[in-house]
């Protein structure tokens, strides 16, 4: 009882985190997450590396890196354009894009091991 307390006692909340301000003009925003959301929507969920394999082949040249791709998709997952679902498979974790209306189909559905193809399962 008094471990329950003391564990009660020392949580803390989480920090209030102020929104993303993107510092392009508008025109390239608009341009960023049109090509993110067409990849994604096409592609069905995607990891973070997966998503900038895509946007390596589409060759946008909005966008500089890899962690510029992620504030973006960060930026979209606030504006509830993107959301950012867990795959658990036994004790890993896979973090998985997709856009908020998609219906998993049902390999997306089976949860499958880190580097490993949703095809090969």
């Amino acid at each position: 009882m008094f471990g329950t307390v003391i564990r009660y006692a020392a949580k803390t909340s989480k920090p209030k985190v102020k929104p993303i301000e993107l510092k392009h003009p508008p025109e390239h925003t608009q341009t960023i997450t049109r090509v993110l959301f067409d990849i994604v929507k096409e592609h069905g969920p995607l990891t973070v590396t997966e998503t900038w394999e895509h946007v390596k082949e589409v060759g946008l040249k909005d966008l500089t890196c890899k962690r510029h791709m992620k504030i973006v998709l960060r930026w979209m997952r606030e504006r509830q354009k993107v959301r950012l679902i867990c795959n658990h498979v036994g004790a890993h974790k896979q973090f998985l894009y997709t856009t908020w209306f998609s219906k998993p189909t049902s390999v997306q559905a089976k949860a499958f091991l880190p580097n490993q193809s949703p095809d090969s399962v």
